[in-house]
């Protein structure tokens, strides 16, 4: 999955960062890696994205949720 880039976004759009916690930041980066996309969609075809993340993916990732994940700054 290849981002539109083609609009520029103003540096405005990302000023909640300067106050997010770490936990936050490490999300914004895990979020735009292309091999964790590809696992998401894997769950998300499966169904399984209201179930705890498999035991490999776990590992590999590194991730526990206890719940939803919610977008930034909204």
């Amino acid at each position: 999955m290849r981002p539109d880039t083609s609009h520029w976004r103003a540096d405005s759009a990302y000023d909640f960062m300067d106050h997010a916690g770490v936990d936050n930041l490490a999300w914004e980066c895990l979020r735009r890696n292309g091999d964790y996309q590809q696992d998401y969609g894997v769950l998300r075809g499966a169904g399984r994205l209201d179930q705890r993340l498999p035991e490999p993916m776990e590992r590999r990732w590194g991730l526990r949720f206890r719940g939803p994940a919610t977008p930034l700054g909204l």
